[in-house]
This record gives C-alpha cells, structure tokens and sequence, in this order.
C-alpha cells in the first residue's frame, strides 16, 4: 500500500504541474480563451444538453475540471522545419559532426523523423486547439436560442448576452426571457380534394394537434408525417408532405390553427397546374425474375399466371410462384399502400436469393397502377471462407478458420442449403499440455443447415402467424470434435426452429427440437483437467492413504493409472479406519466423486424451447432505450414419455436410458433486462439484470455441464475469471465452477475521456448457487434471502477505443465484496492492482 500511496502522490505532483501550465500559450494577443458558458431561462440557471446544445461556441473539454486535451495541443511545437534547421543545418559543426556519424541524407531526414515533427502533429491531432472567444458564434447563438424558444410556443422569446473579461480569460452569459407561451384554440380544415377530405375525417381523432396544447413546432412536423403516411397507405400514390400546410395566428396567446391541404400540382408544358388527389388501386401486379445469365434480359422466355399475380423469367422459371408470391405483399385490386411497398422489399430481400429487388408504379390507362417488381437472381453456388484470430473466456489465443457452401432455391421453394466446416487451434492454461505447446487445444466440427421463408410445418398457420410477421424455419445438424480440451469431447446437435417478428423490435424464436449429445473420450485425462479436485484428494491421500499401490515414485496419487479413482472408491468403501465416514474429509472425497461422475457422464438432451426479444431502440444512434429477453427450455420429457411406453428398466441410481443412453430431464428459465440512460455530453448509464435457474428433476439429479452457468468474465463480473466466482459463498474450489442458478447486475457509468477513447466506471453483482439438485455442501446451495449473502460485489474502471464498425475494451476490475473470505474480511481487503484482474473484450459488455 505504502507503493500505491507513493505513485498516486507522484501523479497528483505531475498532474499539478501539468495543470501550472499556461493554459494561454497559444492564445494571440487581445484575444480571450472561453472559460465558461451560462445560460439562464427566465431566471434560472439551464444545465440540459437539449438547450446548452444550441451555444455554438464550447470551452475546452475537460477532465474532472482539467483541460487535457488543450495542455497536450499546447505541447505541441510549432515550424519544426525550421526549428530543425537552426539546430542543425544553420549549425555546421554540430551538423558534420552528425554527417560523419550518420551521412548528410539521413540528418536531412531527421527533421522528418517522429521525435522533431511526428510527435509534436501526434499532440496537435490528439489535443484540442484553445477555444478563443468568437463574437459572431455568440451572436449565431442568440439567434438559435430565440429560435428554438419560437419553436417552443414562446414567440415574443427575448435573448440577451454579456462577456465577463478577467485577464485572458472569458465567461458568456446567455439570458432568456421567454415570455408568455401561446396555446392552440380552434383548429379548422381547408383540403380542397373531397375524397382526401373524407379520409381525414376518419383520421381525425388521432391527430396530434389538440386544441389547448401549448404550440410545439416539433408537433406540427409530425402531424404532416403522420397525415401523409397515412394518405400514401389509403390510396393516394401522388400524395406529398408538401401538400399539407398549417396557418397558426401567432399574434395572439390563444392562436387558431388552420389546417391546409392542396391539390396535386402537376407540370403541364411550361406551366404548373392543379388537379385533385386520386385513389388508386392496383390493376395488376408483374413480377420479373431476371437471371444472370440471360443474353436478353428483357426477353421473356417462361411465365407463370395466378389470380392475384403475373411472373414471368428471362429463363425458364426455376422458382415455385408460391415461393415468390408468399413475400409480396402488394395485391392485385388493393389500394395503394406505401407500408405494403415497404414489408415486400424487406421480404423480398429475407429471401437471400435475389439482388435488391426494385419496385415501378406505372399508370394505366383506367386510372389505376400497374406494378413492376424486378428480381435478379443471385447465383444458385456461393462460397464463404473466413479466418479470425479470437481470444475468449477459456482459450488466450486461438486462430480459427470457416468455409461454407450455399445452394439458393435448393427445392425451387427459396429454401437456402448450407453446409460448412469449420476448425480452431488455441493456446489455454486452464487445460493440461504435458508436452508444453503453444497450441494445446484443438476443434474441427461440420454443420449442415436448411432454412425456409415460411413456417415449414404439415398444417397452415397463415392465421396465427401471417406473412406480414416474416416467419422463417430452419433445420440444422452439426458435429464438432474437441482435443486436448478437457476430457476431448464429441458434440452432436440437431435444431428445429422457428422464428417470426410480430411487431418492429419483437422477435419470437420457437426450438420445437433441440437435441444435444455430448460424449466424452478421454475420460481417465479428468484429474489432469481438473487440477483443484485431484490436489485437494491428494492432500487427504497422504492422510488417510493406506495403499501404496496408489502412489507414484514421487509419493502423490497417479492421475490416470487409477490411484485417484481407487483412492476414492477405497474411501467410501470405509477401507480406511481413520478416516470418519459422518466427517468434512469424508463428505469431501464423496463430492469430489459425484463431480467427476456428473462431469464425465456422456449427455443426452432433448429439448424444446420458446425465446422472446424486445427492445425500444429507434436506430443505430439512440442512446436512451431498454431491451429485454426471456427464455424458456424443458427437457427430457418425450423420451421419459418414450422409456414409460417402451418399459425400460431402471439402472442402479433411479434413472432410465433411451436408445442405451441415459437423458436429461429438467426445466430451465432466463431473463435479461437492460436499460440504457442518456445523461447527454456523451454521458450513459448502462444498467443490466439477469436471473436464471435450471431445476433438474426426473431422470436427472442435476443439469448437464452445457446448460449449467458460470459467473466472472469479460462480460460478467469483471473482478473474477470466468469460472473461478462461486458457487455461493464456497470460494471457487474448483478449476470450471458451475451452478444452476444465477444472478447478475450490472452498472456501468459511461463517458468520453477524448476523442475516440472513452472510459467507464462499473460495478458488478452476482454469484452461482445449486438448488434443487445433487450438491450437499451449504455454502453452494442457495437457502432463500440468507444467501443473498453471498453475492459478490466487483467494481473497476474501464478503457474504451472506437475504431467505428467496433469497439476494443480494456476492464480493470477489483474484488470489493467478496463472499468467500470470513465475514470480517469480505469489504475491500482485495482492492489492489495486485488482486486486480484485466480483461480485453470486442464491444461493450452490455
């Protein structure tokens, strides 16, 4: 501690000379450099980005009150050219001296070099110029503040501004006085279409101008948005925002509000004249499929005619009309509709076999539209190849590497059939490497998807869940074979799944079979893998041990040859008389022996499981919104279903196997919550929850590895490794710590340090408890509020760079509460850079 006080007081010392700086160096004589901007609305003070926003002219950033970026700017030299020359060139000594040294050339290009040019563009790039008073930004600020305040409601808004001078400083005081806000009266239309005049008064009731609500421009804007959306999606193809006009009396504090809407201007010659809006319905609708190949593409050589739509192919059509048709939703005989435009362009695009679709409205002769969609084929062979270096919870290092093959329109049904290999080398300390390689763990796995633009059931569900909904279905099947990770596992999996979006930022995703076999090969490697458990039975061998046959030349247990498997299995058949069988010791040996069965026992799970998604975001930029998942899974049931009928035995321990292989049976659920808070300034707080449990019951006494959790990571409590936090308050004895409950909550106050770096503060909660499964030891099991108890807290600082299309993250994260020490030693007592753990994520973790 003594160390960390003396660094921390060498950095206040720099910090305060730093800050000694003159933070005018750069400014020019009889100028000023803005210290401050105040801003007061109706006497008082106005701190909201949305008003502060609108000063034009802003001092310069800061960091808790120091002006870094300008000191950095102010480091920065001006004319090294000529700096360079008058220490070396207009020198000719020191130059030949350098000459002879070096050669003539290379001093030449010293001046180019970083420590004399580079360094100093480096802090005028990263610092930030003085912000010097500017009376004509200020003036531009006026006009904006009386502009915005107009738009408010307050249209007789008054501005005033005034500089306070002190030495080479400035500080701007803006003033407003807004006055009396005006208030909306009567509201009148004036539309000079009858049959735009008949659709608004169906629509009347939704508008969002109400008569005594204070005037906001803002509601006017979206008003005519909604207004002309709704007009484009009842029929009226010519129909333009510009036709809609307000006239408000802004004289008066009670305005009476006028509303306009005109007639379709059209060019006639040189002229402009005027007609009534129309309502169009569509006459027919034609549908091109253009292929690739196709010498004339404008040739029509294959066609199909349905009731509703006409496809034609400049090939012979390779697609089923239905497969087509199913993702238009413009029809022949229905009004025009923008909305209807809109889903088949998405629609058309999901399928993922034509190019960007375009769609031309055309008039006919009988005052109706005729629709042309042109589709062009992608090609019917596509491959992908990827590689990527990648760092996660378990592997340092890996390289890992994909190729697949797509075949579009595999069944003329725009189905897509995918088949892909992949394959991952990495280095990891968490596994045994007895040989001391740099890569010592290895993947290689196959996966073969078919995917269907509809719901691919035996039975219509166009009534439960319409096409509007974009429901799409996917069948799958994979393997992947593990190598020197853990016990070298064997992973097959097979998917059935359906998803469909009921409403924008809604998304349902239904696994009516999830199938899962995991088989483990190199099972006697389990206590070179798992190191805590095999110490921790060696520690009570060489007390309880009485068979030398256990031991190896060094004294300690052998890990594959039996010794621990038959120390185990001696002790629990009470073959050791000092050892207690009602004892901690005993108890030990016995979990140690149900974790390598559970961990070593092969896997069969066969579930079904329904995920819903929401979130608030409107775009890419909103910083203010929530999202929240839930998700439910059960297993096992069908096939307990299936061993019931067909009578299978029981095996020795209670359970049953199906096929000659014992199935999970459990009941799993998960929700995540996470809301994001605009502070404005580049400020958020991000905060996220997450619950989630798995109660083994049936045919099983706990949950599978797979479906199990973990707590600590990059991405979850940043105090603690993956895998070392928990369960409960046991202090992570084990080497792969799992559970079937969590918990976890997260903060994190966000802000811009700079530029494109910007930083955080977090705080972590959560811990992994069992419950309602095999586990005996207190201090995992969660026993109701008491255990609560045990969530650990970790918080930190964190390190942010944006490089645009993502973001790199540096998380320091410190231990501040943590259950596994005494009671007396839980608060703070790990709050040091030494007990600190780093992690390095891809994006935010939340």
């Amino acid at each position: 501690m003594n160390n960390f006080a003396t660094k921390i007081s060498i950095f206040i010392v720099i910090a305060a000379l730093i800050s000694a700086c003159n933070v005018v160096k750069k400014v020019p004589t009889k100028k000023y450099l803005l210290t401050k901007n105040n801003l007061e609305v109706n006497n008082k003070n106005i701190t909201d980005e949305k008003l502060t926003s609108l000063i034009i002219q802003q001092p310069n950033s800061s960091i808790l009150g120091f002006k870094l970026r300008l000191h950095l700017f102010n480091l920065a030299k001006e004319n090294t050219d000529s700096l360079f020359k008058a220490k070396y060139i207009n020198n000719p000594k020191k130059y030949y001296r350098q000459a002879n040294w070096l050669s003539k050339k290379q001093v030449n290009r010293l001046g180019k070099s970083f420590w004399y040019s580079g360094i100093h563009t480096f802090l005028k790039k990263t610092g930030e110029p003085p912000a010097i008073l500017d009376t004509t930004k200020i003036r531009r600020t006026t006009k904006q503040l009386k502009a915005y305040h107009f738009n408010e409601g307050y249209f007789n808004a008054k501005v005033q501004y005034k500089v306070k001078y002190e030495n080479r400083f400035s500080e701007v005081n803006y003033k407003v006085t807004t006055g009396e806000p005006t208030f909306l009266d009567t509201i009148s239309r004036n539309i000079e279409t009858p049959a735009i005049d008949s659709l608004y008064l169906l629509t009347q009731n939704k508008s969002l101008i109400k008569v005594g609500d204070q005037y906001k421009t803002l509601n006017f804007d979206n008003e005519r948005a909604r207004l002309t959306s709704y007009f484009k999606n009842h029929g009226v193809y010519h129909f333009q925002r510009e036709n809609i006009d307000f006239v408000i009396d802004t004289t008066s504090k009670k305005a009476p509000v006028t509303i306009n809407i005109y007639d379709r201007e059209v060019k006639d010659g040189d002229s402009i004249k005027k007609e009534p809006h129309q309502i169009y319905r569509i006459s027919e609708v034609n549908i091109f499929t253009i292929e690739k190949e196709a010498k004339n593409q404008k040739a029509v050589a294959d066609s199909a005619i349905t009731r509703r739509y006409n496809i034609y192919s400049t090939n012979k059509l390779r697609y089923r009309p239905r497969a087509i048709t199913s993702a238009v939703f413009i029809q022949k005989d229905s009004l025009y509709s923008e909305d209807a435009k809109t889903q088949t362009l998405r629609s058309l695009s999901n399928l993922n076999i034509f190019f960007y679709p375009n769609i031309e409205y055309k008039e006919d002769s009988l005052g109706k539209l005729k629709v042309n969609i042109y589709l062009k084929s992608k090609d019917k062979f596509s491959f992908k190849a990827n590689a990527d270096f990648t760092h996660s919870n378990i592997q340092q290092f890996g390289i890992s590497g994909s190729t697949s093959v797509s075949i579009r329109n595999i069944f003329r049904g725009a189905e897509i059939l995918e088949f892909g290999l992949r394959g991952n080398i990495g280095s990891s300390k968490q596994f045994s490497n007895p040989d001391d390689s740099f890569f010592n763990v290895t993947e290689i796995g196959a996966d073969l998807r078919l995917s269907f633009p509809r719901l691919f059931l035996p039975f219509k569900t166009t009534r439960i869940i319409p096409k509007r909904m974009f429901p799409t279905s996917y069948i799958s099947t994979g393997f992947a074979k593990q190598q020197n990770i853990g016990l070298d596992k064997e992973n097959f999996t097979s998917i059935i799944n359906y998803s469909w979006t009921p409403k924008k930022n809604t998304n349902f995703k239904f696994d009516l079979i999830n199938v899962q076999y995991v088989k483990n090969i190199n099972i006697n490697n389990y206590f070179n893998v798992y190191n805590s458990s095999y110490n921790r039975l060696n520690t009570l061998a060489h007390i309880y041990n009485t068979i030398p046959l256990f031991y190896d030349e060094f004294g300690n247990l052998t890990k594959e040859e039996g010794g621990a498997d038959g120390f185990i299995s001696s002790a629990l058949n009470n073959q050791f008389p000092a050892l207690d069988p009602f004892g901690s010791d005993y108890r030990t040996i016995k979990s140690i022996k149900e974790r390598k069965d559970r961990l070593t026992e092969n896997n069969l799970i066969f579930a079904s499981n329904l995920s819903y998604y929401r979130d608030s975001k409107t775009d890419f930029l909103d910083k203010e919104f929530y999202s929240f998942r839930g998700k439910i899974e059960s297993a096992g049931n069908l096939l307990s279903l299936l061993s019931g009928v067909t009578k299978q035995e029981k095996n020795p321990d209670g359970t049953k196997d199906i096929f000659g292989l014992q199935y999970s049976q459990y009941l799993k659920s998960e929700f995540e919550f996470i809301k994001h808070w605009d502070l404005n300034h580049n400020k958020i707080i991000a905060f996220r929850s997450f619950f989630g449990i798995a109660i083994p019951y049936g045919n099983s006494k706990s949950i599978p590895f797979s479906r199990s959790y973990f707590a600590g990571g990059t991405n979850d409590n940043r105090a603690w490794e993956s895998y070392s936090l928990g369960p409960g308050s046991s202090g992570g004895l084990n080497d792969f710590n799992e559970a079937n409950m969590k918990i976890a909550l997260n903060a994190e106050y966000r802000f811009n340090l700079f530029g494109d770096l910007n930083s955080a503060l977090f705080a972590d909660c959560g811990n992994i408890w069992n419950i309602s499964d095999s586990e005996t030891d207190e201090t995992k099991i969660f026993n109701g509020f008491k255990s609560l108890e045990s969530l650990a807290l970790g918080t930190g600082i964190g390190f942010r760079y944006d490089f645009n299309f993502f973001l790199v993250r540096l998380d320091l994260g410190f231990k501040t509460y943590n259950p596994a020490r005494i009671e007396s030693e839980r608060w703070f007592k790990e709050m040091r850079f030494d007990k600190s753990v780093l992690n390095i994520g891809i994006n935010y973790p939340f």
